[in-house]
């Protein structure tokens, strides 16, 4: 449910919804973010993802299913802790499961289990025998395949795709004077991968990427950055530095 104006725990002022093409970084969770977010209409540089602004105080998960994660603003003890949606360090607002030690991010935890582009379905795995198309390992991370098994993508190389690439092209863009390419409203992610993979020695791996870019890799992005209804229209930079 999204509400015009709300009031936040973490935050001094009231927070108003909107949606922006900036991307920009959750005071919450601490991860990137695309699209709908809570915004302190203030000076003080305030967002929250939708999921980190009005979230369920308790949720299942089908990968879990004796499992009940409950919403924390903070990891729990001071140990170190990841989620293990993604594999990467939970640094703010998480779901934790008391019983089995388990934690999501709350984008995480809200991954649609099904993403269809009209041309090929993606489903959400928390394991898949195949290497992912990105890294070229098994496991790793909760993984999207198509419904042909030629593609897979872990959540995981999905978000360290995003900061390098799109880190490289904003800066390069910016330092030529250029300007970020837009047809339509949506971006061609076509360019930020070959950007990302033209390193690659491997011409087969670039060209079957792209091909997974053409398809259905835009949703996945937006997936991920927490608001699966938009598709991507700005660059991220280094948000993840921050």
């Amino acid at each position: 449910m999204k509400y015009s104006e709300i009031s936040h725990f973490s935050h001094a002022h009231n927070l108003k919804f909107e949606y922006a093409e900036a991307p920009f970084k959750c005071d919450g969770c601490k991860e990137a973010g695309i699209g709908s977010r809570y915004k302190c209409g203030g000076a003080c540089n305030f967002d929250l993802h939708t999921h980190c602004a009005v979230p369920s105080p308790s949720i299942s998960h089908p990968f879990y299913t004796k499992c009940a994660f409950q919403f924390m603003s903070r990891p729990p003890g001071a140990v170190a802790r990841y989620c293990n949606a993604c594999q990467k360090d939970v640094a703010g607002f998480v779901y934790h499961c008391r019983l089995c030690g388990f934690d999501l991010h709350p984008c995480c935890a809200k991954l649609p289990m099904t993403i269809d582009d009209g041309d090929i379905k993606l489903y959400l795995y928390k394991k898949v025998s195949a290497a992912c198309h990105r890294c070229g390992r098994k496991g790793r991370s909760w993984s999207y395949r198509s419904s042909s098994k030629k593609y897979n993508l872990h959540v995981a190389c999905v978000k360290e795709m995003l900061v390098d690439s799109w880190h490289e092209i904003y800066y390069g863009a910016r330092d030529t004077g250029s300007s970020i390419k837009v047809e339509g409203g949506i971006p061609s992610l076509r360019s930020t991968l070959q950007t990302h993979n033209h390193k690659k020695s491997s011409k087969g791996k670039v060209e079957k990427c792209c091909e997974v870019a053409g398809l259905a890799l835009q949703f996945v992005i937006s997936a991920v950055l927490g608001d699966p209804t938009t598709l991507i229209v700005a660059l991220v930079g280094n948000l993840m530095s921050k």
